[in-house]
C-alpha cells in the first residue's frame, strides 16, 4: 500500500483528501461514485457483489493500493437492518424505538447516546458507512416512513436527528442525512412532484435538514426519490448545488437513493457525487456511462474530481480512512437493550389519565390484557429499516410476508412484564379477535390494558388515520363493559380515537424497540414517570389536515402527479394555529404522574441573540421530568403562522425541587427567509415570548420583548 502526505494526520480533511486525490487513476476515481446492492435483486436477476457484506444495502469498490477502505453500508436510523434475506437467516441486532419515539423524548442526550448505541454495532458488524438520520418533516401524518422520522417541527426534528448522527459518527463511520427534500409521502413516492415555494421550503423542510446538518456534521446526503417543482430531487442543481453545497456550505457527498438516479450528465452536473445500488436504477449511470461523459466533455474531469473529493473528504472528517471496520466486533446486547429501553421509556406520552387510572397499584387484583400480540411482543415499522431482533421474530407467517414486510414484532412481551410488575395479580391476555368476547372478561377486571397497533413502513402508507382491523370497536367494547381501560398504542404516527371519552387513560409508546415490553410495563406502574411529548399533531379528524385526501393513486405507482404544498411553511401545529383548528392532541403535549409549575419567565436581548429564563417546579409528590417549551411570535404578525416553537429544555425534578433554565432563541426562528437575497430578515418590533407545556397552552406565561432589525445570510450568520 502506497503512503504519503494524505496519511498524515496532522493535516485537516480538505488537505489530505487534495493529497490523496493527485495519486488516483481514473479508474480508481470512478470506481468510488457507484456502488453496488449488497443482496441478489431479483427484478433485474443480478447476484450481489462478491465483497459486499450479506444482507447490506450497499457495497463500494475502495482502492488497496492508496489505503481507500472499501465501503460498506447499511440501513437505517433505528438499527442495523438486514436487506432481502430470503431464506437465510438474518443479522440479529438491537432496535432502538422509532425516530418519532426518539423525538418526543425530546431529550438530546439520549438522541447521541442512540444513534452511538446503533453506531456502535454498525461497526461491530463490519459496516463503515449507516444510512440514517432522516429528517423529512410530517407534512403528511398518514405517510408510512413517519415512524422513521422526528415529527413536524424543523428545531426539534433537525436537532434531535443531528444528534442522532453525531452520535452514529462518533464510532468513525459515516452517516447521512435524508431524503434530501420534501420526501413526505410513499404513495407515488418514485415519479410525485412535490410544489413549493422556496420560502416556504427555507422555514420548514429545508430548515430541519439545515440544522441536522450543523449539529451532526454528516458525511453524506442522501437524495430522495421524488421530483420538486418539476425536477428530479438527485439531478436538481437548486437542491444539490444551489442550497446544499453553495448556499449550506455542505462539504461532503451526495449519495442517491436506491433507484432514484435517472441520468448521467444531468445528475453529476446538478451535483450527485454517487450512484447509490445501481441495480435499482435503470442503468449503470455512474458506470461506464460516466465515463463517457467526462471523455466527450458533457461531464468536466474536475466536476468527477470533486465527486471523488467529497467521498474522501467525507472518510477522513468521520475517521473512516483511519479506522478501519473488520466484521466480527463484540456487541454487548445488554447494555443496548438497555439503551434502548431508557429511549422507550421517555418516548412513551401519556396522553389520557382520567381519575388517575395509571400509575396502576402493584397490588392490583385482577388485569386483562387484550389484543396487539402483546403477550408475546412489540410492533416495529416495515421497510428498508427493518431490523430483525435478538431471539428472533415474536410472531410468524404474518403478511406481507415480503417487501416492505415481513411484519416484525420484537420478542419483549408486555403480559410478561406486566406479570413481573404485578406478581400477586391474575393477569389474563385474550386476543382481541373477538370484540364481544374480549368485553364479557374485560367486565369483570380491576383494569383493562387494551394494546392497539398500526403497521406502517417504507412504500405503505397508512390507508387512514383510523385504526386498521376494527381496533376502534374493540376498544369501544371493551370500555363500555369496563371504565378502567387504559389504551397502549403501538403506532407509526397519529391516529384518531372516536372512543377517547370512553377509555380512562391512552399511552402513546410509537414503535417501542427491542425492549419495548419492558418498558411499557415500567410506564405503566409507575417505576418510570412518563416524560414524552408529542413531537408531531395528532388530529381529530383527516378533515382538518391541508390535504384530507392523500394524493396519488395507491393501485398505479407509475402515474405521474403533483402534490401542492400550499401551506407553504405552515406545517403541523402552525397548520392549525394559523386555520384556528383544535386538534385531538396538541404538538408538545403530554402528561406526568406529578405536576409541574412555570415562574419568573425573564427574556432580554444580549449580543443581538434572544435569552429566555425560567424557573420550573415539581408540586406533585413523585420525581419526573419536564419538557419546557419556548414559543415565539411577532405582535404585529407576518409570520406563515401564529407562532414557532424557538427552544425546549428538558430537566429532571425531585418533588418539591425547582430549577433555573435558560436559552437562547436561533435567530432564524425570529426570521422570514427573503429568497430573492437569500437573507433571513428579523423585523425590528415586539416579540411575544411563551413559556408553555405544548403549543396548545391556553395558560402560557408570556413577556413581550423588543428585537431590533437583523439580517443573517443563508447559513445564519449575521451579514454587516
Amino acid at each position: 500500500m502506497l503512503t504519503g502526505a494524505w496519511s498524515n494526520r496532522a493535516l485537516d480533511p480538505d488537505q489530505r483528501s487534495a493529497l490523496l486525490l493527485a495519486q488516483m487513476t481514473q479508474d480508481e476515481k470512478l470506481k468510488l461514485v457507484i456502488s453496488h446492492f449488497g443482496s441478489d435483486f431479483e427484478p433485474k436477476g443480478t447476484k450481489k457483489h462478491p465483497k459486499a457484506l450479506p444482507h447490506s444495502a450497499a457495497y463500494v469498490e475502495g482502492v488497496p493500493r492508496l489505503g481507500i477502505p472499501d465501503l460498506f453500508e447499511t440501513d437505517a436510523g433505528i438499527g442495523v437492518a438486514t436487506q432481502g434475506s430470503g431464506k437465510a437467516a438474518p443479522r440479529e441486532r438491537t432496535a432502538l424505538p422509532s425516530g418519532l419515539g426518539t423525538a418526543a423524548t425530546w431529550n438530546r442526550e439520549l438522541a447521541l447516546q442512540g444513534g452511538a448505541m446503533i453506531g456502535a454495532e454498525a461497526r461491530a458488524s463490519g459496516f463503515n458507512v449507516m444510512l440514517a438520520g432522516g429528517v423529512n418533516l410530517q407534512r403528511e401524518p398518514r405517510n408510512g416512513r413517519n415512524f422513521e422520522y422526528a415529527g413536524e417541527d424543523p428545531l426539534l426534528a433537525g436537532t434531535m436527528v443531528g444528534l442522532q448522527i453525531k452520535g452514529i459518527q462518533s464510532n468513525h463511520i459515516v452517516s447521512t442525512l435524508k431524503h434530501f427534500a420534501v420526501n413526505s409521502q410513499e404513495t407515488g413516492r418514485f415519479v410525485l412532484d412535490a410544489r413549493l415555494d422556496d420560502a416556504g421550503a427555507r422555514m420548514s423542510d429545508l430548515l430541519a435538514l439545515q440544522f441536522a446538518m450543523e449539529v451532526g456534521d454528516p458525511g453524506s446526503v442522501m437524495c430522495a426519490y421524488n421530483r420538486v417543482n418539476g425536477v428530479y430531487a438527485c439531478e436538481s442543481n437548486y437542491l444539490l448545488k444551489e442550497v446544499l453545497k453553495q448556499d449550506w456550505g455542505f462539504k461532503g457527498y451526495v449519495m442517491s437513493d436506491w433507484g432514484a438516479v435517472h441520468s448521467t450528465v444531468a445528475a453529476a452536473n446538478s451535483g450527485l457525487d454517487q450512484q447509490s445500488g445501481w441495480e435499482f436504477d435503470a442503468s449503470q449511470y455512474f458506470g461506464g456511462a460516466l465515463r463517457e461523459a467526462v471523455e466527450n466533455g458533457a461531464v468536466a474531469q474536475s466536476r468527477l474530481d470533486d465527486m471523488v473529493k467529497r467521498i474522501l473528504r467525507a472518510l477522513y472528517a468521520t475517521g473512516v480512512m483511519d479506522h478501519p471496520v473488520a466484521e466480527g466486533g463484540a456487541i454487548d446486547y445488554a447494555a443496548h437493550a438497555l439503551v434502548s429501553r431508557s429511549d422507550a421509556e421517555e418516548a412513551m406520552v401519556l396522553l389520557k389519565n382520567s381519575k388517575k387510572l395509571l400509575p396502576l397499584n402493584a397490588n392490583v387484583r385482577k388485569i386483562v390484557v387484550i389484543g396487539a400480540h402483546a403477550d408475546v411482543g412489540v410492533l416495529s415499522g416495515g421497510g428498508s429499516s427493518q431490523v430483525y431482533p435478538v431471539g428472533g421474530m415474536a410472531v410468524q407467517g404474518l403478511e406481507p410476508s415480503s417487501w416492505p414486510g415481513p411484519v416484525v414484532y420484537f420478542p419483549s412481551s408486555p403480559l410478561a412484564h406486566i406479570r413481573a410488575q404485578a406478581p400477586k395479580a391474575d393477569v389474563t391476555f385474550h386476543d382481541g379477535r373477538d370484540a364481544k368476547a374480549a368485553a364479557r372478561l374485560a367486565a369483570g377486571a380491576d383494569v383493562v390494558l387494551v394494546f392497539a397497533d398500526q403497521w406502517i413502513g417504507e412504500a405503505n402508507d397508512a390507508r387512514s388515520l383510523s385504526l386498521p382491523n376494527n381496533q376502534d370497536a374493540l376498544i369501544a367494547a371493551v370500555a363500555g363493559a369496563n371504565p378502567n381501560t387504559a389504551v397502549v398504542l403501538l403506532t407509526g404516527g397519529p391516529v384518531t380515537m372516536p372512543w377517547l371519552d370512553q377509555v380512562g387513560a391512552v399511552l402513546a409508546a410509537w414503535y417501542p424497540g427491542s425492549s419495548g415490553g419492558e418498558a411499557i410495563a415500567r410506564v405503566l406502574f409507575g417505576v418510570v414517570n412518563p416524560s414524552g411529548r408529542l413531537p408531531a399533531t395528532f388530529p381529530a379528524a383527516e378533515s382538518q389536515l391541508p390535504r384530507p385526501l392523500l394524493d396519488g393513486d395507491r393501485e398505479n405507482e407509475h402515474k405521474r402527479f403533483s402534490v401542492n404544498y400550499f401551506e407553504g411553511a405552515s406545517v403541523g401545529y402552525k397548520w392549525f394555529d394559523a386555520k384556528g383548528l383544535t386538534p385531538l392532541f396538541p404538538f408538545g403535549y403530554g402528561l406526568s404522574y406529578t405536576s409541574f409549575g412555570y415562574s419568573d419567565l425573564k427574556s432580554e436581548v444580549k449580543g443581538g441573540n434572544l435569552h429566555v429564563s425560567f424557573k420550573v417546579s415539581n408540586k406533585g409528590s413523585v420525581a419526573g421530568k419536564e419538557v419546557a417549551q419556548i414559543y415565539v411570535a411577532p405582535v404585529k404578525g407576518g409570520w406563515e403562522a401564529p407562532k414557532r416553537l424557538g427552544g425546549w429544555d428538558k430537566v429532571d425534578l425531585a418533588p418539591g425541587q425547582t430549577k433555573q433554565l435558560s436559552l437562547v432563541v436561533d435567530p432564524r426562528l425570529l426570521a422570514m427567509f427573503d429568497s430573492k437575497s437569500k437573507r433571513w430578515r428579523v423585523a425590528a418590533g415586539q416579540y411575544e415570548v411563551m413559556l408553555a407545556q405544548h403549543a396548545g397552552d391556553t395558560q402560557a406565561s408570556r413577556v413581550t420583548v423588543s428585537l431590533p432589525k437583523r439580517t443573517l445570510d443563508a447559513r445564519g450568520k449575521d451579514v454587516k
